[in-house]
């Protein structure tokens, strides 16, 4: 059984036809994964003002901490002094020294 052959028009004609399905489907192909690229590029960017937002939070948080210690250490130091000592037993315990004269409210 013979094959028939194609005229040379013909296979020009089929040839044109498969490249621009070739064509089209390489130009979708593109166009599908510039929009993956675009969103992809959108999230990634949300992320990051994201990230930016939280970090500036967390320094001032570390800030607010810092000042934090820094109150506590010099409570720490003023509990320690003799004047808070003093205070703190006249007002709990009702201490008075030796020359001082007591008032007390009638109610």
């Amino acid at each position: 059984m013979r094959t028939k052959k194609m005229s040379g028009k013909k296979k020009a004609k089929r040839n044109r036809r498969y490249n621009r399905l070739a064509m089209l489907g390489i130009s979708f192909v593109v166009c599908m994964l510039m929009v993956v690229l675009l969103v992809q590029g959108v999230n990634l960017r949300k992320k990051i003002t994201d990230n930016d937002n939280k970090q500036q939070t967390l320094a001032q948080q570390i800030e607010d901490e810092g000042k934090r210690t820094q109150d506590i250490e010099q409570l720490q130091e003023y509990m320690q002094s003799d004047e808070y000592i003093e205070k703190a037993a006249k007002e709990k315990i009702g201490l008075v020294k030796d020359n001082e004269i007591v008032f007390k409210e009638m109610d």
